[in-house]
């Protein structure tokens, strides 16, 4: 992630609703999580960090969530595995893969499973940004 500051017509052009949908951002990483969270929240886009895939199950926020921001790889259930989890309960959410050891092979898989993206860590907080806006409006 590269940390610079959005343009107010960026900013403006990502803001939404009180009613938007939740960012709900996956990952083992507090610093990720924490900066994710923060970016999401500055251009206006509502978000929730969580610290595994099994807290951001027990949440409940599934049926509130717009866009999914996942780890691939973390201690316990992977986000591929999340994937999968949500998939067979029939909760299709927009997902956005994040990893730092990513291959081909993952890539493919998590897009056949429905993956809005992949990005390699680290990304450009723009890009992301373009993706999630993207995945809002499927």
């Amino acid at each position: 992630m590269i940390a610079h500051p959005l343009p107010v017509l960026y900013l403006a052009a990502m803001a939404t609703p009180a009613n938007a949908k939740l960012i709900a951002i996956v990952d083992d990483d507090e610093s990720v999580r924490s900066a994710l969270e923060g970016l999401m929240k500055a251009v206006g886009l509502p978000a929730q960090a969580f610290a595994s895939a099994e807290e951001f199950l027990s949440s409940g926020e599934q049926q509130h969530t717009g866009c999914l921001i996942a780890d691939i790889r973390m201690p316990g259930m992977s986000g591929l595995d999340l994937q999968a989890r949500l998939n067979s309960e029939r909760c299709r959410i927009p997902t956005i893969f994040i990893t730092a050891h990513g291959d081909t092979t993952m890539r493919l898989q998590a897009m056949r499973a429905g993956a809005v993206e992949f990005l390699a860590k680290p990304f450009n907080d723009d890009v992301l940004l373009e993706h999630v806006k993207a995945a809002l409006a499927m």
